[in-house]
This record gives structure tokens, C-alpha cells and sequence, in this order.
């Protein structure tokens, strides 16, 4: 059930929303005039968001490849990593 609350209980009871955002690692919709407004979250929540978004954009960057044929055998990527690893390049 999703947590909200007003902007006046934002203003006037940061900590608390802050609180409940690291605890329960969970955003807080912010209503204004009745209407939402904003969400609040972690900054730990918020860069684990940005971390999925990005790792879903390069699982649909790899499918792209797969599907246009531009494919190599795991061992190579492998091999190439290892090897960056050992140059200091990576």
C-alpha cells in the first residue's frame, strides 16, 4: 500500500518521512492541493532505481544486437575482459 502524505506533513515532519523512506526503503508520494505531487525516496532507493533502469536498457541493447545477428561466442568476451583486467584498461 502505497505511502502518502501531504505537503504540510512534508514540511512539517521531514525527519519522519525521512525515516520511513530509509526503513522501509520505499517512496513517499507527496499530494499538493489534494494531488500528487512528488515522490520521495531514498537516495540508496534512488540510485538502485537508476541502476536497473540502466541495466534494462543494456539487456534491450544486447537483444537489439542478438536479433540484428551481432553476436560473438562468451568465451571472447571473456577472454577481452581478462585481458583489459591484466592491461589495466579496464
Amino acid at each position: 500500500m502505497p505511502n502518502i502524505q501531504s505537503s504540510t506533513k512534508l514540511r512539517n515532519n521531514y525527519n519522519e518521512i525521512s525515516n520511513f523512506c530509509h526503513q522501509n526503503r520505499e517512496p513517499v508520494f507527496i499530494t499538493k492541493n489534494g494531488q500528487g505531487d512528488l515522490a520521495v525516496m531514498s537516495m540508496e532507493m534512488y540510485e538502485t532505481l537508476c541502476g536497473k533502469q540502466e541495466l534494462y536498457r543494456l539487456l534491450d541493447e544486447g537483444r537489439a544486437a542478438a536479433k540484428a545477428g551481432k553476436v560473438r561466442p562468451y568465451e571472447d568476451v571473456f577472454d577481452d575482459i581478462e585481458r583489459e583486467i591484466m592491461d589495466g584498461s579496464l
